[in-house]
C-alpha cells in the first residue's frame, strides 16, 4: 500500500544536517543532508505503518496542511509498505538449483554450507555490503 504524509523538516546544526517530524505519526528522523532526511523520513514512516498494518492498528489519516515556522518546511514522504517488506524481508526462500556432480560430491566432503556460500555469492555478484 502506498500512502503520503506530511512531514517537517528542520535544518539541524547538531549532526544531521535536518531532523524530520512526521506529526500525524509518531514518526522521527534525520538526515545528513536532504536527500538523506527524505529516504530516512520514507523508512520511519513505512516501518511504523507496516507494524500498523500487520498488528490491524488504525493507520492516521494525513494532515491537509502542517504548521511550521521559518527555517522549517513541509514536504510530502511517499511511503510504499509493500516495497518496504520487499527490502527489510528476512524470511529464508527456498532455491532449487543444478551444479555437477563432481562438484557436489567435493563440497559435501568438505561439509560446505550450500546455502552460506550462495548468499555470500549472491552479495558478491551483486555488490550488496556484507
Amino acid at each position: 500500500m502506498v500512502y503520503v504524509y506530511p512531514a517537517i523538516f528542520q535544518p539541524s546544526g547538531e549532526g544531521c544536517g535536518y531532523a524530520v517530524e512526521v506529526p500525524d505519526l509518531p514518526a522521527y528522523t534525520c538526515g545528513d543532508s536532504l536527500a538523506h532526511a527524505l529516504d530516512m523520513a520514507e523508512d520511519a514512516i513505512a516501518m511504523w505503518l507496516v507494524h500498523s498494518e500487520d498488528n490491524g492498528h488504525p493507520i492516521p489519516a494525513p494532515s491537509k496542511s502542517l504548521p511550521h515556522e521559518s527555517p522549517q518546511f513541509v514536504n510530502l514522504v511517499k511511503a510504499d509498505t509493500d516495497a518496504w517488506r520487499r527490502v527489510n524481508d528476512n524470511r529464508a526462500v527456498r532455491k532449487n538449483l543444478t551444479i555437477p556432480a563432481w562438484l557436489n560430491y567435493q563440497a559435501e566432503a568438505a561439509h560446505v554450507n550450500f546455502s552460506s556460500i550462495l548468499q555470500d555469492a549472491l552479495k558478491t555478484h551483486l555488490k550488496i555490503a556484507q
